[in-house]
């Protein structure tokens, strides 16, 4: 167990509509310094196929495609006590504070990248900020029961407002 600061800033600008949140960088996404760096965490695949556009490769690419899309990107954590990537082994959480995002951004919908998100964006940032969060299943490798399809299906419900689809 060792303690961790979230060095990734989040990605967002004024005509960001929805907010997606994950819990806390991965070991690998803490390497890359992005956001789902691991190679078998399907959230590019999905966003690209929700979108219906190609599934973005480099840093540049990504943080392009959220601000094309109107996506903002987070996580719930700035630090925590984890060991390695284990979600379930989180302690001491000190939540990001979500409100620069929500003052510059129009904001229109919080979803939480999986179940652990979730339930931290609901004990910890909920209280403070007092927008609900739509719970999307969690694209992590560790979600091996979840289809990349049924990913897509159920991420669908972003289409709603995303910049361009609206």
């Amino acid at each position: 167990m060792t303690h961790e600061l979230h060095e990734i800033p989040p990605v967002f600008d004024e005509h960001s509509r929805i907010l997606i949140l994950g819990s806390f960088p991965s070991v690998k996404s803490r390497e890359a310094r992005f956001f789902y760096g691991h190679p078998q965490n399907r959230f590019w695949k999905v966003l690209a196929a929700v979108t219906d556009q190609e599934t973005p490769r480099t840093i540049p690419e990504k943080k392009e495609f959220l601000l094309r899309n109107g996506i903002a990107l987070w996580d719930v954590i700035a630090s925590c006590d984890i060991q390695g990537s284990s979600d379930s082994s989180i302690r001491n959480v000190v939540p990001n504070d979500l409100s620069e995002i929500l003052r510059k951004a129009d904001i229109r919908q919080i979803y939480a990248n999986g179940g652990t998100a979730f339930r931290l964006y609901r004990k910890y940032t909920y209280p403070a900020v007092g927008k609900e969060a739509v719970r999307l299943p969690s694209t992590s490798p560790a979600n091996a029961a979840c289809s990349l399809e049924k990913l897509t299906e159920q991420w669908s419900v972003i289409r709603e407002f995303l910049i361009g689809e609206s």
